[in-house]
C-alpha cells in the first residue's frame, strides 16, 4: 500500500473518532477578523412549502475553514422582499465542527411557486443575500418552468463564464448532474491550478470545494435560484464503481476515501439536513414533483452499479471497446443503477401524473459508436457499457406509455441532443423517449473529429457539439419542452461572451426532438 494511502486510512480513523466527540460548549457571539462567510450561500430542493437553505463557516477556508473546534451558533431569516421588511421565518442553528460548521436548515411554512429571500448572521457577521424559489403546488400543471442543467466543471480547464450568464436568466431552479469538483489534474492550457494534490482525506476534499466554491461565478450561480444535485465519479475518483476505484484499490481503503468524499459533498451542497448520516453509503436518488406539469427523477449512477467490463488490464473504471470483441458486455442482469433503484425508478415512472417525466441522469444514455469504417467502438463507464440495462429501461417506458418521457445527462463534454430508440441499430424502431445533454461548465471536450465521427455513425443523435463548453437550458410548458444550449466564446475568459448555439424542441405527445 503506497504510504499516502496509508496515512489516508490513518486519519480516516481519526476523523471517525472525531466525529463521536459529544458537543461540549457553544460559541454563540463568536469574534471574527476574517468574512466566514467566504463560500457563499445556497439554497436547495425546494417544495411547495420549504426550502433547504445552505452556507459554511469558513474564515480561512483553503486550509481547513479555520474555525474553533466547538459548535458556533448561526441565525437565519427568510424573507418575501429583498429588503427582508416581510421576514417569514427565522430561527437558529449549530454549525458543527464534526461538519465543517456547515448548516443545512429547513425552512418551512412558505407559499408554493414564490420567490423568497434569505440570509445568515453570527456574531456580527451577516452572510450575503440569497434568492429562492419554491416549488409549485402539487395539483399546479398550468404554469411555465424554467430550468439550466450544469455539468463537470474541472477549476483548472476554464473560468466560469457560464454560471455568470445561468445567475443572470430568470430560472426556478439549477440542476447539477455531476462533476462538481475534480480530484485529479490533466491537460494542457490550464487556466488556474489546483495547488494541492488528488484528495484522499475528509481535509483534503473540503478544500478542494473551498477552491471551487470560492469562485464568484459559482457563488453567483448559487445564490440566484434554488439546485438539486447528484454526483457522478470525480467528487470521488475517477470512472469508480460502487465500491471499485479506477485504481482497484483494497475495498476498505477506498470505502474509506468514498466516505470520506461523500461527506464532503454533503457539507458543501444544500442538501436537505440529516441527508448524511455517516459512512461510505449516502441516499442520493429521489423524485422531486413541480406541480404536474413535472416529476424529475434524479438518478445515482455510481454508488450501486455492477463494475465495468472489459477494462484494461490491471485497472477499473472504463475503457474503449470494439463491442465485438468484449462479449461481457452483453451478460444478462448488469445494472448500472442496481436493482433497487431500478425497481424504485420503474415504480416512480409508473405512478407519476406528470405531463413530462423526467429522467435527469449524468451522462449520455443513447448509443455513441465512435468507431472507424465498420467497426462499433464504445465506452464502457456510460449506458453504452451497460446496453441490456438501458435496454430494459426503455422497454419499460414503452410498454407502460410513460407519458413524455425526456432524458437529461452530462458528463461526455459536449451538448447533444438525441432520438431514444428501442433499437439504436434500426432507423426505424421506434422512438420511445428524447434526450438533452448539457455539455461541460468548464472541462476539455472531445476533438471536432470525434464530434463529426459521433454524428455520422449516430443517426439518432441529431445535434451535436463539443466546441463550446456552457450549460443547457430548459423551457417547459404543457405543450411544449424547449431546450437552448448555450455556450461560452472562450472559457479562458471570465468575462465572455454566452451565446445560443442550438436549439431542439419536443411537443407533447409526440417523442423526439426537432430543431427549433
Amino acid at each position: 500500500m503506497h504510504s499516502t494511502r496509508r496515512q489516508f486510512l490513518f486519519r480516516s480513523a481519526a476523523v471517525s473518532a472525531a466525529l463521536a466527540l459529544p458537543i461540549t460548549r457553544v460559541i454563540a457571539q463568536p469574534g471574527f477578523t476574517q468574512n466566514p462567510y467566504t463560500l457563499g450561500v445556497a439554497s436547495g430542493y425546494p417544495q411547495a412549502d420549504s426550502v433547504t437553505l445552505w452556507t459554511r463557516l469558513a474564515p480561512d477556508p483553503l486550509n481547513g475553514g479555520g474555525m474553533p473546534a466547538a459548535p458556533v451558533a448561526v441565525r437565519w431569516e427568510i424573507a418575501a422582499d429583498a429588503r427582508f421588511r416581510k421576514i417569514v421565518g427565522s430561527g437558529e442553528t449549530l454549525a458543527t465542527p464534526q461538519f465543517a460548521h456547515a448548516v443545512h436548515v429547513q425552512a418551512g411554512g412558505l407559499a408554493p411557486s414564490h420567490w423568497y429571500w434569505y440570509r445568515f448572521m453570527t456574531g456580527d457577521a451577516v452572510s450575503p443575500v440569497g434568492r429562492t424559489r419554491t416549488a409549485p403546488a402539487a395539483d399546479d400543471g398550468r404554469g411555465k418552468l424554467s430550468f439550466a442543467v450544469a455539468s463537470c466543471q474541472h477549476y483548472e480547464h476554464g473560468f466560469y463564464a457560464a454560471y455568470r450568464d445561468m445567475a443572470a436568466q430568470e430560472l426556478d431552479f439549477v440542476m447539477h448532474v455531476g462533476d462538481y469538483i475534480y480530484e485529479s489534474s490533466w491537460g494542457k492550457g490550464k487556466v488556474r491550478d489546483h495547488h494541492i494534490g488528488e484528495p484522499y482525506t475528509l481535509a483534503d476534499y473540503r478544500n478542494r470545494y473551498a477552491q471551487y466554491k470560492m469562485d464568484a461565478q459559482l457563488q453567483a450561480a448559487h445564490a440566484a435560484c434554488p439546485w438539486l444535485v447528484t454526483w457522478d465519479d470525480h467528487e470521488v475518483d475517477n470512472d469508480y464503481a460502487n465500491d471499485r476505484s479506477q485504481d482497484l484499490d483494497p475495498v476498505g481503503a477506498f470505502l474509506a476515501r468514498r466516505a470520506a468524499a461523500y461527506q464532503a459533498y454533503y457539507e458543501h451542497m444544500p442538501l436537505p439536513p440529516g441527508s448524511y448520516s455517516g459512512g461510505p453509503n449516502m441516499k442520493i436518488y429521489g423524485t422531486h414533483a413541480m406541480g404536474n406539469l413535472a416529476r424529475i427523477q434524479l438518478l445515482d449512477m455510481r454508488q450501486y452499479r455492477d463494475y465495468q467490463v472489459c477494462s484494461r488490464a490491471g485497472r477499473g473504471g472504463g475503457n474503449q471497446v470494439n463491442v465485438a470483441d468484449c462479449t461481457d458486455l452483453k451478460q444478462p442482469g448488469r445494472s448500472l443503477l442496481g436493482g433497487v433503484q431500478e425497481q424504485w425508478l420503474e415504480q416512480a415512472l409508473a405512478a407519476s401524473p406528470a405531463r413530462w417525466n423526467v429522467i435527469a441522469q449524468t451522462t449520455l444514455m443513447a448509443q455513441a459508436d465512435r468507431g472507424a469504417a465498420d467497426a462499433r467502438t464504445i465506452y464502457t463507464d456510460g449506458w453504452d457499457g451497460y446496453p441490456l440495462a438501458r435496454e430494459k429501461l426503455l422497454k419499460f417506458i414503452a410498454a407502460r406509455k410513460i407519458r413524455n418521457p425526456v432524458v437529461l445527462g452530462g458528463d461526455v463534454h459536449f451538448a447533444a441532443a438525441c432520438d431514444l430508440n428501442l433499437d439504436f441499430d434500426d432507423e426505424r424502431s421506434p422512438v420511445v423517449a428524447s434526450e438533452f445533454v448539457a455539455t461541460s461548465i468548464s472541462s476539455y471536450g472531445p476533438s471536432r473529429a470525434r464530434n463529426e465521427t459521433l454524428l455520422a455513425k449516430n443517426p439518432h443523435v441529431k445535434f451535436a457539439n463539443s466546441l463550446r463548453r456552457g450549460y443547457a437550458k430548459y423551457e417547459v410548458t404543457p405543450r411544449r419542452w424547449e431546450t437552448t444550449f448555450r455556450g461560452v466564446y472562450d472559457a479562458a475568459d471570465p468575462q465572455s461572451r454566452v451565446f445560443d448555439v442550438g436549439q431542439y424542441v419536443v411537443e407533447d405527445g409526440k417523442a423526439g426532438v426537432v430543431k427549433a
